[in-house]
């Protein structure tokens, strides 16, 4: 496996060559490699752009892999929601079959088939389907209101599960949206659509992508820090 020092910092990457990505991306997650995705490159050329990535890559280390005291939901943990993170109870409902999660605008509920505590890989897909659930009923309203207010038109917009992406215009000009994108503020996830939808014009982060991004948003590049700083995917 390649790796790199940066400081007392060791990286080791894994590629995986993905022909239709226009650029690459940097994936940080706990307890696995960094993993590096894009065009086909060769292990100098993936050098240079972990190494461009170094600090970006050496901070989100550090987070994800700070200790945890426990992987399990239970009473009292917090879930985020819109940037925010709300009080969860967990209750235990043994006449499910599987469990169950609600949102009563101050509070999750997950009730629980086996007990009063969940683990988090367990409850994972019942939170993603909860926030492609509010995906559907808020986002995709969203990118028609930033399609009237800048006149850019995507041929359509969906929810989809990336493996390291918030979010994508495809060649057809079909916005695409993790998910997970809902965790984030809601001036957050207005940034992520407009800038999916400049790429409907210009399809790589030229100057001239920047500009019609500022054009149409002024702070984006505050949202785009706080977009930086959510631990998910980097592009480089």
């Amino acid at each position: 496996m390649p790796r790199l020092q940066y400081g007392q910092t060791t990286i080791d990457w894994l590629f995986q060559p993905d022909a239709s990505l226009k650029r690459h991306y940097v994936t940080v997650e706990r307890g696995r490699p960094v993993l590096l995705r894009g065009p086909v490159v060769g292990q100098l050329e993936q050098q240079a752009l972990v190494r461009n990535r170094a600090r970006w890559i050496r901070d989100r280390l550090v987070m994800v892999n700070m200790p945890q005291a426990s992987d399990d939901i239970v009473t009292g943990s917090r879930l985020r929601y819109c940037g925010r993170t709300y009080f969860t109870e967990v209750r235990h409902a043994p006449g499910l079959l599987k469990p169950r999660l609600t949102f009563t605008a101050a509070r999750f509920v997950v009730e629980n088939p086996t007990g009063i505590s969940i683990e988090l890989v367990t409850l994972t897909p019942v939170l993603e389907a909860f926030y492609r659930d509010r995906a559907h009923e808020k986002l995709l309203v969203r990118v028609r209101h930033w399609e009237r207010k800048t006149e850019l038109k995507a041929r359509g917009a969906r929810v989809r599960h990336f493996q390291s992406r918030w979010a994508s215009c495809n060649p057809q000009n079909v916005l695409e949206f993790h998910p997970r994108v809902m965790e984030l503020p809601a001036s957050v996830q207005d940034y992520v659509i407009l800038h999916e939808l400049c790429h409907t014009i210009e399809k790589n982060h030229t100057r001239v992508f920047w500009a019609l991004v500022a054009r149409h948003m002024p702070d984006w590049q505050r949202q785009h820090d706080i977009l930086e700083q959510a631990v998910f995917g980097g592009a480089v």
